[in-house]
């Protein structure tokens, strides 16, 4: 339906205007749209004949910026695929959603006050700092509005949800209570992305998302010598005084080295220093054991002068599986004391399938607390995981060498103390890919954590048959970016050591002789338990719910909840069901509205919302989220890099709305290939070039 009798856009006699305004077409199209209520009209028309219904899902943007081309173009496909829909004679509500918990808003908000870190949050107030965030993450709404309604999307504001909504949470407590009661949800202790400066660990799919996650970042590397312990025998071979040679690109971490590893089938070579001596003061004959194949690079290091050189001296080879047990000198003596810190294991070659030689020494040096496979082959070996630093990344006070330094800073105090005990062989820089916070952008670590976790693994192989389920744009998705992640899936940590966010509605007993755990899905539920009905779910209000453990004859312990907030892209992924306070409400409703038919978002998102939809669907309905997916391409800036306002390498949106027009952005978008998969560089002059020969 369009306007009438707009004789702006007419010419004085009769015809067409040969120079035509779009802009100001589109603005006078808007007008009428909006005075005569087309967009609702046009789903109340096939509401009354009983149209049958097209289900389009609306990924929720977060309020606490303004939109960019990247939701502009993921806005474009969320209005053409509806409006073509409605066309065919289909009824399709559109309804518009926030997301408003997480990270993003937590970091905004902590900018915005001038303060950082869980101490500083604390004293601000946990309740202020709330209920800033929920003014700040809504700041834009108003103008996320009129951007949306400028391009011509149709889509209903007024009846939105929010993520924050107590209706909202209430369904995502329910999903988190479901997912317990079958056996899904535990708490671990394990090696997760850490990061120091927002005090929380990632999950993995977080680390995924976006190519920006990972940077190249320059570290300093060691390679350590570890001399073998005496009365130390490979069957009849004497290896008193062996240096094992271990490489590093962490070296903060080695004042929790409890063990080596070595990979069973790598060949190993014991070679003699050279007659210059090696760089770590060792005389010449002292031995040194080393992958075979990467001997050659240590030729130099190790008192020869050419690879050939060391190649010849090497005086025998060992694989790697012969190896374990092996005891060598630890390098520090904060965990000496065994009784304490239960490390009779500990100082020993381990042997692991992960080891490999492509870099390095081909022995790896095990750190437990920081390390995913560390962790895995020590705590199987009967070492324990021993975190040495706080939740800001600094030294606690057992490491007294470096007590208080943070970690990044305390590798070269750490390597200059190796140096000067004739413990490096060698020390240079390394330049990498680095995973970093993709909130706050520093570079992460990976940190021992306690942390809850949805057993996904658990679920991989019907998540696997479901993704056949659904229609991929492009057609590889399936059995590439989504299916493959899928096929390697690892368990989902979805606890947050944050304040703004749906709480984790589980609460424990404060004293371990008399454990007991709840879990509450409902409103209702905490009510029975609690006397009272909360009016919030947000920290700290749900906090002060205590009560006397049931399960203490002493009526001395107290149930509280646990502190950690849930992962805001478990809420995000609750939103088919959690937008209709299912199953609260509209059972009916929601079991005729999911799957949805379609959905749409960037490329990142089949490790991020797609994802998250899939894995709750899966565990809670046993059916896919949506049957039809396009997973579109990144738009760049005008140079080629991805789009930064710090590099002003894209035109300004409403430059060019009011210059050219939504709709000549809208065709310079949706007709690219970037709808298939591929990435767009946006440039004025190709907005331009679709105005003179579309428009």
């Amino acid at each position: 339906m369009y306007p009438k009798n707009q004789a702006s856009t007419k010419p004085a006699g009769d015809g067409v205007n040969p120079s035509p305004s779009f802009p100001a077409v589109e603005e006078q199209i808007l007008d009428f749209w909006s005075k005569d209520g087309t967009f609702q009209a046009s789903i109340n028309q096939r509401k009354d004949s009983n149209a049958e219904e097209f289900v389009f899902y609306d990924g929720p943007p977060f309020a606490n910026g303004l939109p960019h081309y990247g939701h502009l173009l993921t806005g474009y496909a969320k209005d053409m695929v509806p409006r073509f829909k409605t066309m065919q004679g289909y009824r399709v509500e559109r309804r518009f959603g926030w997301d408003t918990h997480g990270l993003p808003a937590e970091v905004e908000a902590e900018r915005q006050l001038g303060i950082s870190g869980r101490p500083e949050i604390e004293k601000y107030g946990i309740d202020k700092f709330n209920a800033y965030c929920k003014t700040s993450v809504l700041k834009y709404t108003e103008d996320w509005r009129s951007y949306v309604t400028r391009q011509a999307r149709w889509v209903d504001f007024d009846n939105d949800y929010k993520t924050l909504d107590t209706d909202y949470t209430e369904s995502v407590l329910w999903a988190f209570s479901e997912l317990y009661k079958k056996g899904l949800i535990y708490e671990g202790f394990k090696v997760l992305a850490y990061c120091w400066r927002c005090e929380t660990p990632l999950s993995n799919h977080e680390l995924r998302m976006d190519d920006e996650v990972y940077r190249n970042r320059q570290d300093q590397t060691l390679t350590v010598t570890f001399p073998v312990s005496l009365g130390q025998k490979i069957g009849s071979k004497n290896f008193d005084g062996v240096r094992i040679l271990a490489w590093t690109t962490t070296p903060w971490t080695l004042p929790t080295n409890f063990a080596l590893a070595v990979g069973p089938e790598i060949e190993y070579a014991v070679i003699e220093a050279g007659p210059a001596g090696a760089a770590d003061g060792g005389q010449a004959g002292t031995k040194y054991l080393i992958s075979k194949s990467l001997a050659s690079g240590y030729a130099k290091d190790l008192g020869y002068e050419s690879a050939e050189a060391v190649t010849e001296a090497i005086s025998e080879t060992h694989l790697g599986r012969d190896l374990a047990g092996l005891r060598y000198e630890r390098l520090f003596d904060y965990y000496i004391d065994a009784e304490k810190f239960n490390t009779d294991n500990a100082w020993q070659v381990l042997v692991d399938d992960y080891v490999a030689d492509s870099d390095g020494t081909g022995i790896v040096h095990q750190a437990p607390a920081y390390g995913e496979d560390d962790q895995r082959i020590c705590n199987a070996a009967g070492i324990p995981t021993y975190v040495s630093i706080n939740e800001r990344g600094q030294f606690n006070s057992l490491i007294t060498d470096f007590e208080g330094q943070h970690v990044f800073d305390a590798n070269k105090p750490i390597s200059q103390h190796l140096k000067s005990a004739g413990r490096v062989l060698r020390q240079a820089s390394y330049e990498h890919s680095y995973p970093h916070c993709y909130r706050c952008k520093n570079p992460l670590i990976y940190k021992a954590v306690s942390s809850w976790f949805v057993e996904t693994t658990k679920l991989r192989d019907r998540m696997l048959e479901l993704n056949q389920e659904i229609d991929w744009t492009p057609d590889h998705t399936k059995e590439g970016s989504f299916g493959k992640w899928l096929e390697n899936v690892r368990d989902w940590a979805i606890s947050r050591n944050r304040f703004w966010g749906a709480p984790i509605p589980v609460w424990k007993s404060d004293d371990p002789n008399y454990p007991r755990i709840d879990v509450y899905g409902s409103m209702e539920e905490l009510e029975r338990d609690f006397g009272v009905r909360p009016t919030d779910f947000h920290r700290p209000v749900i906090d002060e719910l205590t009560r006397p453990n049931p399960d203490d004859p002493t009526g001395k312990s107290t149930m509280r909840r646990i502190p950690e907030v849930l992962d805001c892209w478990f809420e995000s992924g609750s939103m088919p069901f959690a937008q209709s306070h299912y199953p609260f409400e509209n059972r009916e409703w929601f079991d005729s509205h999911n799957p949805g038919d379609y959905i749409v978002e960037y490329v990142g998102q089949t490790r991020g919302w797609f994802y998250t939809l899939h894995v709750l669907s899966t565990a809670l309905f046993d059916r896919p989220a949506f049957k039809s997916a396009i997973s579109h391409g990144i738009i760049l800036g005008n140079d080629g890099q991805k789009m930064s306002k710090s590099l002003r390498n894209y035109p300004d949106v409403n430059e060019v709305f009011d210059r050219d027009g939504a709709d000549a952005m809208r065709w310079f978008l949706l007709s690219s290939p970037i709808l298939r998969g591929g990435n767009l560089v946006v440039t004025e002059q190709g907005i331009r070039e679709g105005v003179r020969q579309v428009l």
